[in-house]
């Protein structure tokens, strides 16, 4: 039996990570299992019964079941540009990433999504087939083919 909640461990490692960077300027590799509890969380998703190379989650959709990639990016510096977001699993068997965007204090802001198939389509029409071949993709633009599923505008 675990001794702490999962939820309440997340919410320290979101507290030590931002004490950490502010302290030492240098972060810690947490982001990534931040992004996919907030996202499971948040969304409704579901965790997978067992491991899937590139899939992190599933989503329940009129479409059926799909497998969900997630990503999390947390923004130090919103003035800084050419933030990118990590590298994506091109070979993997998934429908949708989700990208997780986070604060300086590891806090999710907003959550947005973006199908495979989109994805694939914006990569060929990259230059530099260097960073389509990795997946590679900004911030910024992944923002602008994506919907935000996160929080959603309810006005």
């Amino acid at each position: 039996m675990a001794v702490y909640k999962l939820d309440k461990l997340m919410a320290e490692t979101r507290r030590l990570a931002a004490e950490y960077r502010r302290s030492t300027g240098s972060t810690l590799p947490v982001s990534a299992e931040l992004a996919k509890f907030d996202a499971i969380s948040l969304l409704g998703l579901r965790t997978l019964d067992t491991p899937i190379s590139g899939v992190d989650a599933l989503c329940d959709t009129e479409r059926g079941v799909e497998r969900v990639q997630i990503k999390g990016r947390v923004i130090f510096d919103a003035k800084k540009t050419g933030q990118r977001v990590g590298q994506l699993n091109l070979d993997a068997d998934w429908d949708i990433v989700l990208l997780v965007m986070m604060d300086e204090d590891y806090q999710s802001t907003a959550i947005f999504s973006v199908s495979k198939t989109q994805l694939l389509k914006v990569l060929a029409e990259q230059h530099d087939a260097k960073s389509t071949a990795r997946g590679a993709l900004s911030v910024k633009k992944f923002q602008a083919i994506a919907e935000q599923v996160w929080p959603l505008d309810t006005a």
